[in-house]
């Protein structure tokens, strides 16, 4: 009765209250790569184009219409009458301030892999401008479309990142009315949000993000009636709620991939890995398949190489494939001398049921991996500060079905690379540079198959998510893992 009575409330007073493990470390979408924030960003922030999910087709989101000038040049002609939560008007200048201070390398943008490939943003007219490629790069529509939101010139100009993390203001279907950091962040339906946006005039009134890192607490939370939506819950937990009748629960694979790191750099604090014997052994050690069944869930697909299968320009052909087997790993160490096996950290920020299964066949082969759980942006400061010797990892690409948003990422000598292979390097340059369709993925794969061969990290699986809501919450599933709160309502 008590859940019943609480779900009802939220839906007489309008507002959809969600719960999600990390916060972000910033609200700017420029300065976050954490999944709430990606959701945040896509309801509050729009972009010059907009890729529909089900078809993969472009449309005008603020922009009515666009051309290729040449292979490094796109001209966009803008919408007008386009309002910022804040009241300023969306026009040229929007798009070239927001483009050209992210693109600067020395303003830092978290996720610089989403626009390092601007060279620069011309100014027409006002509502027209192009945007010129270093080189050409045929991904530019497909980042346009997904990460490189715009922000209001004048605004951005006087506050920077960190006033806009603090009030943040864009021009989406929802505006943001509070934020608490590593609390909440309460958005309000933008009743003025513009009329031909392919994104449609949001039906929920309020959305509150409560912030709970403990996911037994998020279920305990959904089952009270405390929130109305919740999202990463473990399959075993997610089977059990289908038999309550006061939830829904839905689940789907994702763009999401899972691989393992490993640190080879000068400096690494397990020197261990540098050999490819051992690297070859932690990967013969692992049980993919019984971990994919067990705990992973229904429709994770066995991933060989580090890419969303999905993603233009991805291919296992041709890969090292490295099967379970307990015996061989342990020949691997021993001849790498290393017998009785090794002690060695691990780190990991999410699905932790998943990183005790993996070391746990670790240890059945004599590696003793010691864990480190922590929030996102800690762990990934500590891959990039050459602190991090295992890590279990995640990544879904911000959105971007292109293999420039996911392998460069972690081998194109990025701060995320810890690899650092040359010949790896320009092979991926090639690819993320190369118009023709059949060279680009040849590029590709031959990087991908360098990668697997020498076992610089381990693929996993992709991550299906199961989805627990209260059972008066209208909502879809996307294979993106986006909550689109523009389209939910109320039963």
């Amino acid at each position: 009765m008590l859940a019943s009575t609480a779900a009802l409330a939220d839906k007489k007073s309008d507002t959809l209250k969600m719960a999600y493990d990390q916060a972000p470390e910033s609200v700017d979408p420029y300065y976050n790569n954490v999944r709430i924030g990606v959701i945040i960003t896509a309801n509050v922030w729009d972009t010059l184009l907009f890729r529909d999910p089900m078809t993969n087709e472009y449309k005008g989101q603020l922009a009515k219409s666009w051309k290729q000038v040449d292979d490094r040049t796109l001209e966009f002609e803008l919408r007008q009458g386009v309002k910022f939560h804040n009241g300023e008007e969306f026009d040229a200048d929007s798009v070239v301030y927001t483009l050209t201070f992210v693109a600067d390398p020395k303003n830092k943008a978290v996720t610089q892999q989403n626009v390092n490939w601007i060279e620069r943003v011309e100014k027409l007219d006002k509502y027209k401008v192009r945007i010129v490629s270093k080189t050409t790069f045929p991904g530019a529509k497909e980042y346009l479309s997904t990460t490189a939101v715009m922000h209001p010139a004048k605004y951005y100009k006087e506050v920077g990142p960190s006033g806009m993390n603090a009030k943040p203001v864009g021009t989406g279907p929802y505006k943001v009315v509070e934020y608490v950091p590593g609390k909440s962040i309460l958005l309000e339906k933008n009743a003025d949000y513009f009329k031909d946006s392919p994104k449609t005039q949001p039906k929920i009134g309020k959305v509150l993000i409560r912030f709970i890192p403990d996911r037994q607490t998020q279920v305990a939370e959904v089952i009270s009636g405390g929130v109305d939506f919740i999202m990463h819950v473990p399959q075993d937990q997610a089977e059990k709620l289908k038999a309550m009748p006061s939830v829904q629960v839905q689940s789907g694979n994702t763009m999401r991939i899972v691989f393992m790191q490993m640190n080879i750099q000068d400096g690494t604090p397990a020197p261990q890995l540098k050999d490819v014997r051992v690297r070859k052994a932690i990967a013969h050690a692992i049980d993919r398949q019984a971990i994919i069944k067990n705990i992973v869930g229904q429709g994770s697909v066995l991933l060989n190489t580090i890419c969303t299968p999905s993603q233009t320009g991805c291919t296992d052909e041709g890969a090292t494939v490295f099967k379970y087997d307990p015996a061989l790993s342990k020949k691997l160490l021993a001849e790498a001398g290393f017998p009785n096996g090794f002690d060695i950290d691990i780190v990991a920020y999410r699905e932790r049921q998943q990183t005790e299964a993996i070391m746990n066949y670790l240890q059945a082969v004599g590696i003793k991996p010691k864990l480190n759980f922590m929030q996102y942006a800690a762990m990934r400061e500590m891959i990039r500060a050459n602190k991090a010797s295992l890590t279990h990892q995640t990544w879904a690409s911000n959105l971007v079905n292109d293999v420039s948003a996911s392998t460069p990422v972690y081998f194109g000598f990025g701060s995320d690379d810890i690899t650092r292979d040359a010949e790896v390097k320009a092979l991926l340059d090639k690819g993320d540079h190369t118009v023709d369709t059949a060279a680009r993925k040849e590029h590709y794969k031959q990087a991908l198959n360098i990668i697997a061969d020498k076992a610089y990290a381990i693929p996993l699986w992709s991550l299906p998510v199961y989805y627990v809501a209260g059972k008066d919450v209208s909502f879809k599933t996307y294979p993106d893992e986006l909550v689109r709160f523009w389209e939910m309502g109320w039963k």
